[in-house]
């Protein structure tokens, strides 16, 4: 244990203890959070490019189980989030990554053996599935830990990188995936799966190759992070946030953008495959650009307000929502792709505004339990755009009609940012919640 882990006092808000001391261990824990939660975001949404390979290499699954394959660890993480959420106030932040990063090897290790047998049961697939929810409980944790390190003044920036970056694990797993599976890596492991071209893939190779990676992680974040003492409180201190209103008001409005952005990038491999198949290798692009955009959404609202940011953003989604919609009817790549990089550039920006403007409505103590809280819900949107995509396909044939959905709820959330928190009788970003 290092003398780091023994910090008896802190308060970032005191420009002196900030600049002796604070700052240097604040931006230590942020180095090892962010690959820490990239991990987590690559094991929980690795299913996303594994279901698109899965009957290609001898199982013959329907379109809506692929969908709910890439689903499932969207419903699990959103729940497991709720108890995340308060697991760093309870168990400490250090302490909770350890546990929280270990885990992620036993989905890993599992899809790595199961994709190698096409006679492998849909039921186990599921639940390797749901498993994989372990990585989509470890932002609410990361993000209230790391908002106990920084000063209000930073605090946008820092949760935009950690999230910005950790969210970054979506697009490195799509990226990886197509390449890491066409090289016999782990072939002491297993071996390839023929493809119906005659190419031979090692599937297995798109789970196993994260497990020494969390490994790592695990042992530097056993050594190298620290347990906050101002951030221990109990549960009960902590569930204060659920009677206050702006608590659901934030939740809307983070579904909103982070959920759209985890949605979408849970499905965008399997869309891209049944409207546009020859250019599935660009899968990776929409999420990659959605998370390089997240740091950029807090750090102009540290300057601008989160709130004006918030809104802008809403409106282009909203625009970016009807593109897609237009291009997929008239079936027009180009289009097509630019509205849903729009979408996925503006949700970016959105989850980093979104969680800026949580700092600046509630105190500190009940600030950290709000960004989980927030989080938890929003992650169902990686269940729930998957499923109406699912269904909006076999139903029509098509997935606009699902979009119709996504337009209507980013109107209502436009008008709540602009009631509570733009419109000049609201005061609530230059006072405390009630």
């Amino acid at each position: 244990m290092s003398k780091n882990q023994r910090i008896t006092q802190w308060n970032p808000e005191d420009e002196q203890f900030w600049q002796s001391q604070g700052k240097k261990h604040a931006r230590r824990n942020l180095v090892i959070s962010v690959p820490s939660l990239m991990l987590a975001f690559i094991v929980w949404q690795i299913w996303s490019v594994v279901a698109v390979r899965l009957n290609d290499v001898g199982f013959s699954f329907t379109d809506e189980q692929l969908f709910t394959l890439a689903a499932m660890p969207g419903l699990v993480g959103a729940t497991l989030r709720f108890f995340y959420t308060f697991a760093v106030g309870k168990f400490g932040g250090r302490n909770w990554t350890v546990i929280s990063t270990a885990v992620l090897a036993i989905p890993a290790v599992g899809i790595g053996f199961a994709v190698q047998n096409p006679d492998t049961p849909y039921s186990i697939m599921l639940l390797l599935a749901a498993l994989c929810g372990l990585g989509g409980g470890n932002f609410s944790s990361s993000s209230a830990n790391m908002s106990f390190f920084f000063p209000k003044k930073e605090k946008g920036t820092a949760l935009g990188i950690n999230g910005g970056l950790g969210n970054m694990g979506v697009s490195v797993v799509q990226f990886v995936t197509p390449l890491i599976i066409a090289a016999g890596t782990f072939a002491v492991i297993g071996e390839g799966q023929s493809m119906p071209t005659g190419e031979t893939i090692w599937l297995q190779n798109a789970a196993f190759i994260w497990v020494i990676p969390i490994v790592i992680m695990t042992i530097a974040a056993y050594f190298g992070m620290d347990n906050i003492p101002t951030a221990t409180q109990s549960v009960k201190d902590q569930f204060v946030i659920v009677k206050r209103k702006h608590t659901w008001i934030m939740t809307v409005l983070y579904v909103a953008t982070f959920g759209s952005f985890i949605g979408y990038a849970a499905a965008f491999p399997l869309l891209l495959k049944s409207q546009f198949p020859e250019y599935i290798s660009l899968a990776f692009l929409g999420a990659f650009l959605a998370a390089a955009a997240r740091p950029v959404g807090g750090w102009i609202s540290d300057k601008l307000g989160g709130a004006l940011v918030t809104s802008w953003v809403l409106v282009v989604m909203a625009i970016g929502a009807g593109g897609v919609i237009y291009f997929t009817n008239g079936k027009h790549f180009a289009g097509f792709l630019a509205s849903f990089l729009i979408l996925f550039i503006a949700a970016g920006i959105g989850s980093g505004s979104t969680f800026q403007m949580i700092p600046d409505i509630f105190p500190v103590k009940e600030a950290a339990p709000v960004l989980g809280f927030t989080a938890a819900f929003a992650a169902y949107g990686s269940f729930f755009i998957p499923k109406l995509f699912g269904w909006s396909v076999n139903s029509f044939g098509t997935p606009v009609n699902a979009f119709y959905f996504f337009i209507a709820f980013y109107v209502v959330s436009i008008v709540l940012n602009w009631y509570y928190y733009q419109r000049s009788g609201s005061k609530v970003l230059s006072t405390k919640a009630a």
